[in-house]
């Protein structure tokens, strides 16, 4: 110990070799984790080379050793479950973020989708929602509005194709804004 306290590398040496293996089964026995045992021993050696100069007023190296490794290996551990704990937080904000921003794309959508409605000529409005919204065939929406069925399937047509050119004209500025504001 005063050898690896005056700085001498070899002694440093033979006292890594003597204690490595059961320092590190100590802390694997506590981590549960290879990687991390390997890490604190490494870290731990290094602190002692670092404060060498104290050893010469420990008693009990081995003592000292294994309360500094066991005190790294716990910090180390808090450290993870923080790390992993604010990770678990960032993807939960990161999935309630994407769920308020497809709300709002939805929303803007069906917005939109009413908007271009609203937009077509009463005839073929009507037709529009007793076809997409009560389901009704297009025997039973001639019948009803005393038009043919080539009538009601041409306004279809027409409504779908007025409604779809609508939405695409407005959907760079409403539905992708609230993506792009999202990702960046």
């Amino acid at each position: 110990m005063l050898r690896v306290a005056a700085g001498d590398e070899n002694a440093f040496s033979k006292l890594f070799v003597q204690y490595n293996q059961l320092l590190g089964s100590y802390i694997l026995r506590i981590s549960g984790s290879v990687e991390l045992a390997e890490e604190v021993v490494q870290d731990v050696f290094l602190k002692v080379w670092m404060t060498r100069e104290t050893l010469a007023e420990i008693k009990s190296f081995k003592a000292y050793l294994f309360v500094i490794a066991k005190n790294h290996a716990l910090n180390c551990l808090r450290k993870i479950i923080k790390e992993k704990t604010r990770k678990v937080e960032w993807d939960d904000n990161t999935i309630n973020n994407l769920q308020i921003v497809y709300d709002d794309v939805r929303d803007r959508y069906y917005s939109l989708l009413d908007e271009a409605i609203g937009n077509l000529p009463p005839q073929q409005q009507k037709v529009y929602l007793m076809s997409r919204h009560e389901r009704y065939k297009y025997a039973e929406i001639a019948k009803k509005l005393g038009i043919s069925q080539e009538t009601v399937k041409k306004y279809l047509q027409i409504a779908v194709a007025s409604i779809t050119n609508y939405i695409q004209a407005h959907t760079d500025q409403v539905i992708l804004l609230p993506i792009f504001l999202f990702f960046y």
